[in-house]
Parts: structure tokens; sequence; C-alpha cells
């Protein structure tokens, strides 16, 4: 088996489950301001490829960068971290 290069992850909760094979990921990240450096929390959303439909709403993901499945689809689920109570 060929060994992938290094991908991009990162962790988030799933805001949508809507769509068929497809969750939207809202990932968090501080980011410190340019002229008053206070730590401002900014959110960033992407829609990840769920193959077997397995995430809902408020379930914590890591998503993985791959291929382009579709026009916005540029991520993956790669493992669910916890359930949504």
């Amino acid at each position: 088996m060929i060994e992938r290069g290094m991908r991009k992850t990162l962790s988030g909760v799933v805001v949508s489950d809507k769509m068929e094979k497809t969750v939207v990921v809202k990932v968090d990240r501080a980011v410190k301001h340019h002229m008053y450096l206070k730590t401002i929390k900014k959110s960033s959303k992407f829609k990840a490829h769920d193959e077997g439909n397995s995430c809902h709403v408020g379930d914590k993901v890591v998503i993985e960068e791959t291929r382009p499945i579709s026009k916005d689809k540029r991520w993956k689920v790669k493992e669910v971290v916890g359930k949504a109570v």
C-alpha cells in the first residue's frame, strides 16, 4: 500500500447533517487582535464527507483534508471523538 503524505486535520462540532453523506463542521480557533493584542475566537465552517451518515448535530469530530469530492467538499470525517447527548 502506498503511504500518503501528511494531510491537514481539524477538530470541530457538527452543526448540520441534513444533506446525504455530508455534514457541516464548525471549527473554532483563537487569534490575537493585531492592534489590541486581545485573543478573539473566530470560527469557520467546512463541508465534510460522511460516508456512513454516522454523524449527527452536536457530535465532536476530526476532519481530514482530501481530494475535491464535490463543488464545496474538500474534507472527510476521519473519526467521531464524542457523541452528542
